[in-house]
């Protein structure tokens, strides 16, 4: 038997007022947008900001359905949006804040795995990493470099 090891590196922020400016401003949209979503069942808002390299910002939150299937996540609701209104920009930076309706999100939360292997898809067929900063509603923010350090072993089309 073989063992491998897999090292990955967060820098984390004690707040939003710690993030650089142009991160500070993406994770507020993200904060704002938590309120459009459409969370009855889980009660559990989820607001994401996409900065593109073109300078436009896309907007997503969770959006759910009584069919728990049929629902989506803000990320993948603001990264599929990305990709149709402007499909040749790449993706720089992503921002990701939580809240919930009946108990305080004190941690940061990262993308769940289906919105890890959305967003490697747009990683690899831009061919460069996209930053991603997560939060709960306020408090530590987490920072990785790339999907790579949520998602080490990343499904693509090379599988296939």
């Amino acid at each position: 038997m073989k063992k491998i090891t897999i090292n990955t590196t967060f820098s984390v922020f004690e707040g939003e007022s710690d993030l650089p400016q142009e991160v500070q401003s993406l994770m507020a949209q993200a904060v704002a947008i938590r309120k459009n979503a459409y969370a009855p069942y889980s009660k559990f808002r989820v607001g994401c900001a996409i900065l593109l390299d073109n300078g436009k910002i896309v907007l997503g939150s969770n959006q759910e359905n009584a069919a728990y299937p049929s629902g989506l996540c803000a990320e993948r609701v603001a990264i599929f949006q990305a990709g149709s209104l402007y499909p040749d920009a790449k993706i720089l930076k992503m921002a990701i804040s939580a809240t919930g309706d009946e108990k305080p999100v004190l941690e940061p939360i990262p993308p769940c795995g289906s919105c890890r292997q959305s967003i490697a898809e747009y990683e690899i067929k831009q061919e460069s990493p996209i930053e991603i900063f997560f939060m709960g509603e306020s408090g530590a923010i987490y920072q990785s470099e790339s999907l790579r350090n949520l998602l080490p072993f990343m499904f693509d089309k090379k599988f296939l």
